[in-house]
């Protein structure tokens, strides 16, 4: 099972859809669940839902202090990519203008999570804060000319982030981004 931490964003019930429609059981939660309640469910993948505030995660800069009590791949969508990159040294701060619409992306790395998709997808984009600067042990995955940090890997752990949206429709390959974390996960 993927859980899909609820960081009070408009598309979290998107992402639990997508991943259905991909015959992957997910659940949603609460992002205030305790980490033992987590732990009890034993996840094969998190994924950290967008929402409107880094005041607003909940426990998931937590699961990202206690990663090795987790121990599975992590997805950050939007704000979760953002938390995500705050946690690991990265900067984040207001985009020069806000995005609300669809973006061309450029995937510089095909990695896991864009296995098998073309080098330019256009994505939705729904945010005022971007990634401003790549935490230290991250490498770049993808960037749009409005976003340089559209997409990022750790390193070495199975932790991601995409700024944009792969659940919303306008976003083309997005199930197939889903489908490519879901098989990280061992779900598919």
């Amino acid at each position: 099972m993927i859980i899909i931490m609820d960081n009070h964003g408009q598309y979290v019930h998107r992402i639990w859809r997508t991943l259905r429609y991909l015959d992957v059981e997910a659940k949603i939660i609460p992002n205030t669940t305790p980490l033992e309640e987590i732990r009890a469910m034993k996840p094969k993948g998190i994924i950290f839902s967008g929402g409107p505030s880094l005041e607003r995660t909940g426990n998931c800069e937590a699961i990202l202090k206690n990663y090795e009590d987790f121990n599975v791949p992590i997805l950050g969508i939007c704000l979760g990519h953002q938390l995500i990159a705050k946690y690991f040294g990265g900067k984040v701060g207001r985009g020069e203008k806000a995005e609300y619409s669809l973006v061309e992306v450029e995937i510089l790395e095909e990695n896991d999570i864009f296995k098998g998709l073309p080098r330019r997808l256009k994505v939705w984009e729904s945010h005022m804060d971007e990634v401003k600067e790549l935490p230290k042990d991250f490498e770049l995955l993808a960037r749009s000319e409005f976003c340089e940090v559209e997409a990022m890997k750790h390193k070495k752990l199975p932790v991601y982030g995409v700024q944009f949206h792969p659940e919303v429709a306008h976003t083309e390959k997005g199930s197939e981004i889903y489908r490519n974390f879901a098989e990280l996960c061992g779900e598919l």
